[in-house]
């Protein structure tokens, strides 16, 4: 489903703040992979997000998605494939809109073909947002009229979730959407992110700084250091893992001890 072949990126080419934020990663996910994506502060988490999102265009190498060749497409055109949850519950939305005009406006933007949320929102729309708000219980559902700037984060990332998977992306990332969130509730979120990804089967990638969550959640974990895939485990090599041996898998190959406290605490 996708396919990155050989891609590296470096910012601020021939001053003194060069950096190489990714450097010659290559990497396969198969349809309905669910990769956890783990690594200490810089290791290029994010910036491997927004080369496959079109943030910027990376210097060489390509990538491929289920087949299409989107490297030197437009942020706004891989909108229409790629869903993304950021950390902060405030980006993703319109927070002077409404709950059923954010939902509104991301299923239109998703390019389905005759869509009726182009006109007017009508009582039939509003009722079908409802009905998917209504399974997480996270009591939104009867609150359609609100700014969703006025909703509590954890809300407003189940929204978020929504408006990423009601036309079902061909990928979905979460870039750490639970790290900003209360315990309860980030445990809350992560169960519905896990509902709507295997009901749908949705391929997917989330960065995260929980070790142990990295390894319970999807099939398959990495790990980036300096913009470099450092290990890569799934099947029964992962299922035996502990949070002590993955990081002793770390600094046994870069030679040095872990450095995030955030992880090592978390």
């Amino acid at each position: 489903m996708l396919e990155i072949n050989n891609i590296s990126k470096t910012f601020a080419k021939s001053t003194v703040n060069e950096h190489t934020a990714i450097n010659h990663m290559s990497l396969n996910l198969k349809d309905g992979d669910f990769v956890t994506v783990v690594g200490s502060n810089g290791a290029g988490k994010s910036t491997l997000f927004n080369a496959i999102c079109g943030t910027f265009m990376v210097d060489k190498g390509n990538i491929l998605l289920d087949g299409e060749d989107i490297t030197f497409k437009s942020e706004h055109t891989r909108a229409k494939l790629i869903g993304r949850v950021f950390q902060d519950p405030m980006k993703g939305t319109a927070p002077n809109m409404t709950i059923e005009e954010n939902l509104a406006l991301a299923y239109t933007r998703a390019g389905k073909k005759n869509s009726p949320f182009k006109r007017a929102i009508t009582k039939k729309q509003t009722a079908f947002f409802r009905e998917n708000l209504a399974r997480y219980n996270m009591g939104i559902e009867d609150r359609m009229k609100t700014k969703i700037g006025l909703l509590s984060g954890g809300q407003r990332q189940v929204v978020t979730l929504l408006m990423c998977t009601l036309s079902i992306p061909k990928l979905l990332l979460l870039d750490e959407h639970t790290a900003a969130l209360d315990p309860a509730t980030a445990e809350r979120v992560m169960e519905i992110t896990k509902e709507i990804v295997a009901e749908n089967n949705i391929t997917t990638m989330m960065i995260t700084h929980n070790l142990n969550q990295s390894l319970t959640t999807g099939n398959r974990t990495i790990m980036l250091d300096s913009g470099e895939i450092i290990l890569d485990l799934s099947g029964e090599e992962r299922d035996n893992m502990t949070m002590d041996d993955l990081i002793k898998m770390y600094s046994a190959k870069k030679q040095k001890a872990f450095d995030n406290d955030r992880i090592l605490l978390s």
